[in-house]
């Protein structure tokens, strides 16, 4: 079984109705799917980026240029033809950054392959000469939460990680979303979220763009560790 992450989280519900009317209402009232069950959604501290206030910025060129021959395509889920390897892959990249046990390949499975058990709709890949990554998402009519992202660490490239975000951000621009979410902000090293103009985040009752506000939020909780 996997580890409790122990997610931030204010409040949570498991909705029933997965229009994407309610869905889109849900994450605007700061709550966002889980990995945990199907149709449940915890209330966090929520980021995310207003499509009509973003523009790429320097940084955001550079890192596309560094990682230019990063290629990215999406398919729908379930995959039909989901292989274990996708599985092992994801497994060795979580235990590598946060510890073992906290992502098995049967839930990553399960997250990919079954609509009954599983919130995520949409799958990332992102092709490279010598690695390969994916992010596990929903998607809908007006937004994109961009989630469990994982990849190939013996041959990846040095920003490959942030290659892959800054892509799927420019892939929701042109799917013409409104809003894409970046999970939450609740450990010190979340900060790398916070470089994207149009940013915006969940402070427990309405949405605020006073980056300097939660950057001192995220140090003091370094402090506290």
């Amino acid at each position: 079984m996997d580890k409790d992450l122990k997610y931030l989280h204010w409040n949570q519900e498991t909705i029933t109705d997965f229009s994407d009317e309610n869905i889109s209402k849900m994450y605007e009232n700061g709550f966002v799917f889980t990995r945990l069950d199907k149709g449940l959604m915890h209330q966090t501290r929520s980021v995310r980026i207003n499509i009509s206030k973003f523009t790429l910025s320097s940084e955001n060129k550079r890192i596309l240029k560094k990682t230019a021959d990063l290629v990215l395509t999406a398919a729908e889920l379930p995959l039909l033809n989901y292989d274990y390897r996708l599985g092992k892959l994801a497994k060795d990249f979580f235990e590598n950054k946060f510890g073992h046990g906290i992502m098995s390949a049967q839930k990553i499975k399960e997250m990919l392959t079954d609509p009954v058990k599983s919130n995520f709709n949409l799958l990332l890949t992102y092709l490279q000469e010598s690695s390969t990554g994916y992010a596990i998402c929903f998607a809908n009519n007006t937004l994109l939460h961009y989630s469990y992202p994982f990849y190939d660490l013996n041959g990846a490239q040095k920003d490959i990680g942030l290659g892959m975000m800054v892509r799927a951000i420019n892939f929701a621009v042109e799917q013409k979303k409104k809003y894409v979410y970046l999970g939450s902000l609740q450990r010190p090293g979340d900060t790398y979220k916070l470089q994207f103009d149009g940013l915006e985040w969940f402070d427990g009752s309405k949405w605020q763009d006073d980056i300097e506000t939660v950057k001192k939020i995220l140090a003091s909780l370094k402090i506290n560790q």
